[in-house]
């Protein structure tokens, strides 16, 4: 198994290009299902979980292709078709490896009519039930039944129906399941307090770019005019806001400068003003964003919230930036609630942290100290490197394959911006 090597103490100087996102691609990829067109997604990233979607869709009869990955450079593309599906059933051997593979059931229930998809299981942050899809799509005329660990939804004669879908609270992967199944609906859906993150965002518009009509997009109120068929088109996946915002956070906990070229402003509002109340310069420049670190860090109040508030995609990588302000900082997590497993690892490079229920006090310390840490998850793993690149001595992060399901080529990208970091294999 893979681990990542860290010798600390480096401020980072340079530019670090964004890749295409990680929570969008996957939402993007099963738009394929709803055409028998080829659907074209540039800036692909290259990622552990587009692999394991792939060869989901795969499975449903997917055909998809892979250019631009000669030489190693970034921003990949994918076409993708779906001329028939040859199945609709989502396997657990490969929906345990990744929970957005959920995101198939819409899709194949708009399309083929009905979808039989294993249950996702377990989560290491916490709970994260599937209830609110299901309702969202039993409101468009499915019939669901739960047996033996899986999902199995017809949808009546006739295809599904349009509907209305009053969220009690948000849900961006019921959002976009219920979005992607609407599309191809008999009528015309509203759904209520929809999650307006981004990648919903760059969900809807990649399929008004395939030919769905959706009114309301980046609102709490989508409508959607049902269509026959969707087309193929080709469509540009957004940049990462959280591989933005582990990077902004890199330049801040080791007191460098980073251009985070890609980044746009707008999708990091809430992450850039709490960057700027602990002390980090962030501007605009014509490819991205600068980030600096002048002085000192200052302690800040955090608390995660559904877009546009601060993600908890974030709060990790914050933590570990927060350990070496001048003062306590506090974090609540409202969205997860087991998601501060990372604070034992933080604890053995020398953080000091006291976590109440949901809120975590990171009392400030003058240093990290390199140490071997073991990752729980994709953002806690983040939080550990951001450690180790500001610790003073080795840091040896292990079980890194958490972050090959998130980070596009992270060492290559740190180490152009004068980290010295590694990755060894134990073989």
């Amino acid at each position: 198994m893979d681990k990542i090597v860290i010798r600390g103490g480096r401020p980072l100087h340079g530019s670090i290009h964004i890749s295409g996102a990680k929570n969008a691609v996957l939402t993007l990829m099963p738009c394929a299902l709803l055409t028998d067109e080829p659907l074209t997604l540039r800036n692909l990233p290259r990622l552990a979980d587009v692999d394991t979607f792939g060869h989901l869709l795969n499975g449903h009869g997917v055909s998809t292709m892979i250019e631009g990955a000669r030489g190693g450079e970034f921003g990949r593309v994918m076409t993708a078709r779906a001329n028939n599906i040859s199945s609709t059933i989502a396997p657990y051997d490969i929906v345990r490896k990744m929970r957005a593979s959920i995101l198939v059931l819409g899709p194949l229930l708009a399309r083929a009519g009905e979808a039989t998809v294993s249950l996702p299981g377990g989560c290491a942050i916490g709970n994260r039930p599937i209830d609110l899809h299901l309702t969202a799509l039993q409101a468009l005329g499915a019939e669901i039944e739960l047996a033996a660990g899986y999902v199995k939804a017809v949808a009546p004669r006739g295809g599904l129906r349009g509907g209305r879908i009053d969220f009690p609270m948000v849900s961006v992967g019921a959002t976009e399941n219920a979005l992607m199944a609407a599309v191809l609906g008999r009528g015309d859906t509203v759904i209520d307090n929809a999650a307006r993150e981004p990648e919903i965002v760059d969900l809807a518009r990649c399929l008004v770019a395939m030919g769905a009509a959706i009114d309301g997009i980046g609102t709490g109120r989508l409508t959607i005019q049902g269509r026959d068929r969707l087309h193929g088109a080709t469509y540009a996946v957004m940049p990462d806001r959280i591989e933005t915002g582990s990077y902004a956070c890199a330049a801040a906990i080791t007191g460098g400068e980073l251009e985070l070229v890609g980044a746009r402003v707008d999708e990091l509002t809430a992450v850039v003003a709490l960057l700027r109340q602990a002390g980090v310069e962030v501007s605009e420049t014509p490819r991205g964003l600068r980030v600096k670190r002048a002085n000192g860090l200052h302690p800040i109040k955090v608390t995660t919230e559904p877009y546009p508030g601060f993600p908890t995609d974030m709060q990790a990588q914050f933590m570990a930036m927060l350990t070496l302000a001048d003062g306590d900082s506090e974090l609540t997590e409202t969205i997860f609630e087991n998601r501060y497993m990372h604070v034992p690892e933080l604890a053995r490079m020398g953080a000091d942290i006291s976590v109440h229920g949901r809120t975590a006090v990171v009392h400030g310390v003058k240093s990290l100290v390199g140490a071997p840490v073991m990752a729980t998850d994709l953002r806690a793993s983040m939080s550990l490197v951001l450690a180790g690149l500001a610790a003073q001595g080795e840091t040896i992060v292990n079980r890194v394959y958490h972050l090959d399901r998130g980070y596009e080529r992270l060492e290559e990208k740190l180490s152009a911006v004068g980290a010295d970091i590694e990755r060894i294999s134990d073989g």
